[in-house]
Parts: structure tokens; C-alpha cells; sequence
């Protein structure tokens, strides 16, 4: 790329030409204060402007996030000006925030908060009346507080341009503007996803998981049997949270921690993937031998699911019928393992761990309970919420020891293949090595499908099992789904199974997990918070890798669990107990 001769501060650099002033600046080793801009440098609107610069012969100061560089330009960070001016624009962002910080869920992880102290803002510069705030706290997955809203559109543009949606723009004009659904709706009556891709991106504590912390320490109070079941890509995130290094395994400290905060059993939803690779590999052959619909979509991803339900319905029918991992695993627990060990299925409370915040949601769906009315999961925390349970325990993450494991009591052993299910391309691995096995007879010589992997929103793949060609595909994030969707609805699609999932990247990089923002770490160089998606999967594959058993039709708790209990994938247990139904959501939530 052709490169531009800049000064910053007086001194000479040569930068890639096209770069905003603000990445030039990075670039160049200069941390210029900013709210508006992504990761990467990018900015929606400027409507912040916290990162004014002067530049020599500009009118006035520029917006250094969306202003470009040119040859010759001189750039003046520091100058009083300059200075003044952002520190300016911080505290009149401040003027109209509600400054309740000691009780803000963003405490710590707060741009904000952050930027005002970069700048020195003074307190109470600018003091009058405020935006008319709302409170949106009936999804069961997000809250929406205006009053933390900065205006700056980050979660806007992260709903259109990343996920293809657009549920949130907007509202009102001048001082009244609020961001939000159309007419101020609650995410609850929108048709909104909960995937929780806008809070990652949130720089204050304006959009949140909905927390539910408090209901799982009234569990426990009450003397209820508190099982907790953590999800794969938790392991791949949570230590980012105590300062680890992105991309370091930590599986063996978080059951250590999760040992020590009071759970009656600590499992591994591993098993539970393992589980749905049996039910869901059993429904795709199933429909491939009958001429049945294909292409069978997979169904572990709820975000996915309410994408389907509001925007495609009428391709319900390819949707595989299978649960996500965690309810299949809350319905086991509530069955078979409770009336193996004597429990009443009232006094178990089932506690999911996910990096998901939709998974908040799918526990309330019609479908995901017992015919006693239990809901298989009753509780469920993101990788941030069991990160704020540790830390207020007073564990000590880095001195937990390196060597615990999930509890082995029936659901305690997993496959490799269960691991993988928290990346995209996972569940699709982890059934073609279940299906090659049932197809053929016989174990896949490589085991691996890496044809699979990868990284880019869409990709697809033929599969040569024992001569017949299978083809698949694979998309995370929903504007790449809908490439996928469009192709099925035209009579187009040439595959026999897609996996989807909701957010892009994956489960690793869901709603739920830990926030990637280079001013909270100041450890990490450029290169791993560009590519933190992949040295979070890499986690996954790795585990992988160390597991004697990597298929999930291998698994003896799993063999077990069929012969004692279940009999046979597919069978009439288990369809009441593993399998569920969709609906139509487009009349009841009008885009």
C-alpha cells in the first residue's frame, strides 16, 4: 500500500496511506482519547469528539477518527487547543450521564470513565437538566439504561453492519435523542436477537446482560441442589477477566474456582454437546435415508434460532429439532441423574454458565421443559457474571491449582468433539465424526475434518464418506446466515447440512464473554487483540487435541446414558426429554 509523509508533534512519519489520523497516531505510538471508534480504528459517526486534533491548515479542530491523512499534513495532539477541546467534549458527555459508578455494572471496564480521566475532566462543569432516560429491563437477556448513553452509535452500527439486523437506531430529536428499538420498545416486544453483540461494544454501562447473580445466591441460601454447568467457549475467555494472556487455557483453574463458590456439582456441558451430536447426527442421517428436508440447520446457537423465527419462518421445517447443548443437559439432570441419586426434580437448580446472552432467553422458551412444567435450566450466567462471583469470593485466580476437573457422577465425561462446539465450524466437525462412524462403520482415519475450520463468516465444504459426497456449510453472524437462508428460500441450497451460528466467530466470541478493548489491556500488542477470535479458538482445539476420547459416540457416559435410560438416539425418551419445537415470530414482533 502507498505510504504518506506526516508530522505528529513536529516529528516525521511515514504512515499507510488512507489511515485516519487516529490509527496514524496509534501507529505511530501516540494514544490520542477516544469513544467513538472500534478496535480497528473505524467510527460510525464522530458524534463523540473526544479525539479532536488540530491540523495545520484545517478549518478549525478534526474529528481525528473518520479524518484521513495526506501527504504533508502536520498534526498537533497536544496543543492547548486540542487539549481543551476534548477535555470539552468529555465533560459535557458527563453532563448528561447518570454518574452512578460504584453501583454500575461497567465499573472497571468503563470507556467513559476511562477517557475522563485521560482528558482531566473537571466534575459537575456543566450542570442542567438531562435526557429523559428509560430503563428497559424486561428481555431476559439485556437491560437498556439511556441515562449511561453516550449518542455514540457504536451499538447501532454493530446490529446493521455486523449482524445485518438493525433493530436499534435513533430516536426522537435534539436533546430528547435516545438510541433504541423503534418507538422506544423494549427489547422484549422488538425483534431483537438478544446475540448481545451491542453490549461488547458498548463503551459505558448503558446496555448490560440482564444479571442473574442474585437468583442463583437465593438458591443456594435456600439449600436447593445448585448444579452448575459450564459451556465450552467459557474456558477459552474467562481468564482474560483475571489478567491471563488471550488465548491461555485456564479449563483446570475455572473448576477449581467453581469448586470453591458452593455448587452442590460442578459439570461439564461438554457432555451435553455430546449429547445433540447423538440426536442431531441420528436426525440428519435419518432425513438423508427417507428423503427427508434438507438442508438440516443446526439448532444449538438461541440467538440463530430467534433470527430464524423472526426473519426466515417459513424455513422452520429445516431447522433441526434437537435443544442446545445446556437444556439437553438440564433436561438429563432433572431426569436421569435425579432419580439416580434419589432427588426430587423441584429441588434441583440447574445454574448454565454461557458466553452467551441469548442463553438467558432460551431457558424461558416454550419447549425447554419437563411435562411437570420444570424448566430444564433455571439460571443462566455469562463468562462476565462468573467472573464477578469469583473475584467477590476472594479467590485468588492465579494461585488456583492447574489440575481440577469437572465432577465425574454420570455427566462427568466429554469428548473433544464436545469441546469444539464453541467455535463456528465445531458442531459441524463434531457431527461429520459421529456421522462418518454411523454412515460407515467405522472410525474417520483422521478424526479431524479441518476442511471445516476457519474463520470467515461463510465457507463450505465436500465431505467424501466412504464415496459419497456430502455437502456443507458454515456461517456465523447473521448477515453471513442470510446468504445461506436466501439460497434455501430460492430452491438454491446444495448443501445437506449448514451449522449457523449467532455470533461471529461463534460462541467464543458471544454477547457474554469477556470485553476485548485495548485501553483495559495494555499487556496485549496490536496483533492478538486483532486476531483474539482465533487465539480463543485456539484454545478449544487444543483441548481437543488432549482428549483420549474425540468423538462423541465414544463417550462411556454417554453409551450409558442411552443404554440405562434412553435406549437409542431418536427414541420416544428421547425425543420428549432432547427435542423441541419453533415458532412463527414475524406477526408477533413486526420488524
Amino acid at each position: 500500500m502507498a505510504k504518506v509523509n506526516i508530522k505528529i508533534e513536529g516529528h516525521p512519519y511515514q504512515v499507510e496511506s488512507g489511515m485516519t489520523i487516529l490509527q496514524a497516531a496509534k501507529a505511530c505510538g501516540y494514544n490520542i482519547p477516544s469513544l467513538c471508534s472500534f478496535m480497528d480504528g473505524r467510527c460510525s459517526l464522530a458524534s463523540c469528539r473526544v479525539c479532536l486534533v488540530e491540523v495545520k491548515g484545517a478549518r478549525g479542530l478534526v474529528a481525528s477518527c473518520v479524518y484521513p491523512v495526506n501527504e504533508g499534513m502536520e498534526i498537533s495532539i497536544s496543543s492547548q487547543k486540542a487539549v481543551e477541546a476534548r477535555r470539552s467534549s468529555v465533560e459535557l458527555l458527563l453532563s448528561n450521564h447518570h454518574k452512578n459508578c460504584l453501583q454500575c455494572e461497567k465499573n472497571g471496564k468503563c470507556e467513559l470513565l476511562e477517557v475522563s480521566k485521560m482528558v482531566g475532566a473537571r466534575e459537575g462543569k456543566y450542570i442542567g437538566d438531562m435526557t429523559p432516560a428509560t430503563y428497559d429491563e424486561l428481555a431476559p437477556g439485556l437491560i437498556r439504561d439511556t441515562s449511561k448513553c453516550i449518542l455514540c452509535g457504536r451499538c447501532i452500527e454493530t446490529c446493521k453492519a455486523l449482524q445485518g439486523i438493525g433493530i436499534l437506531g435513533f430516536e426522537n430529536r435534539g436533546f430528547k435523542t435516545i438510541v433504541s428499538p423503534t418507538q422506544n420498545r423494549s427489547f422484549a416486544k422488538s425483534p431483537c436477537i438478544q446475540c448481545g453483540q451491542c453490549v461488547l461494544v458498548c463503551p459505558t454501562g448503558a446496555l448490560m446482560e440482564h444479571s442473574e447473580i442474585d437468583r442463583v445466591d437465593l438458591a443456594i441460601k435456600q439449600g436447593k441442589y445448585v448444579i452448575c454447568q459450564v459451556a465450552p467457549a467459557v474456558r477459552a475467555a474467562i481468564g482474560e477477566e483475571f489478567d491471563e494472556k488471550i488465548g491461555t487455557p485456564v479449563t483446570d483453574k475455572m473448576f477449581a474456582a467453581l469448586h470453591r463458590l458452593g455448587f452442590y456439582r460442578v459439570f461439564d456441558v461438554n457432555f451435553g454437546a455430546d449429547l445433540t451430536i447423538m440426536e442431531e447426527a441420528n436426525e440428519l442421517i435419518e432425513r438423508i435415508k427417507h428423503n427427508g428436508v434438507l438442508p438440516q440447520l443446526t439448532s444449538c446457537s438461541p440467538g440463530w434460532v430467534n433470527y430464524l423465527e423472526y426473519y426466515y419462518p417459513e424455513l422452520i421445517k429445516y431447522l433441526s429439532t434437537c435443544k442446545s447443548p445446556h437444556q439437553m443437559q438440564g433436561a438429563i439432570i432433572k431426569s436421569y441423574y435425579a432419580e439416580k441419586n434419589g432427588i426430587d426434580p423441584k429441588d434441583i437448580f440447574v445454574v448454565s454458565i454461557m458466553p452467551c446472552t441469548a442463553k438467558k432467553y432460551e431457558k424461558t422458551r416454550p419447549g425447554q421443559e419437563s411435562k411437570d412444567g420444570l424448566k430444564d435450566v433455571d439460571a443462566v450466567l455469562t463468562t462476565r457474571e462468573l467472573a464477578k462471583m469469583i473475584k467477590r469470593s476472594g479467590i485468588n485466580w492465579k494461585r488456583l491449582p492447574d489440575n481440577d476437573k469437572p465432577d465425574d457422577d454420570l455427566l462427568g465425561q466429554y469428548s473433544g468433539a464436545g469441546v469444539i462446539f464453541g467455535v463456528t465450524g465445531g458442531v459441524m466437525e463434531a457431527a461429520l465424526r459421529t456421522a462418518y462412524k454411523t454412515l460407515t462403520g467405522k472410525e474417520h482415519p483422521l478424526i479431524e475434518f479441518k476442511e471445516v475450520r476457519g474463520l470467515q463468516g461463510v465457507r463450505d465444504a465436500s465431505i467424501n464418506i466412504d464415496g459419497k459426497i456430502i455437502k456443507v456449510a458454515i456461517a456465523s453472524g447473521m448477515k453471513n446466515a442470510k446468504i445461506l437462508l436466501e439460497e434455501i428460500k430460492q430452491g438454491k441450497s446444495p448443501y445437506a447440512f449448514i451449522e449457523i451460528m449467532g455470533c461471529p466467530g461463534g460462541c467464543i466470541n458471544g454477547g457474554g464473554q469477556p470485553y476485548v478493548k485495548p485501553m483495559f489491556l495494555p499487556n496485549e500488542d496490536d496483533d492478538i487483540l486483532s486476531t483474539y477470535v482465533s487465539k480463543r479458538a485456539s484454545v478449544l482445539y487444543s483441548e481437543d487435541e488432549r482428549q483420549t476420547i474425540r468423538q462423541s459416540h465414544n463417550n462411556p457416559d454417554i453409551i450409558r446414558l442411552y443404554s440405562d435410560y434412553l435406549d437409542k438416539p431418536g427414541s420416544e425418551k428421547a425425543e420428549e426429554l432432547l427435542h423441541t419445537f419453533y415458532n412463527d415470530k414475524r406477526e408477533k414482533y413486526p420488524n
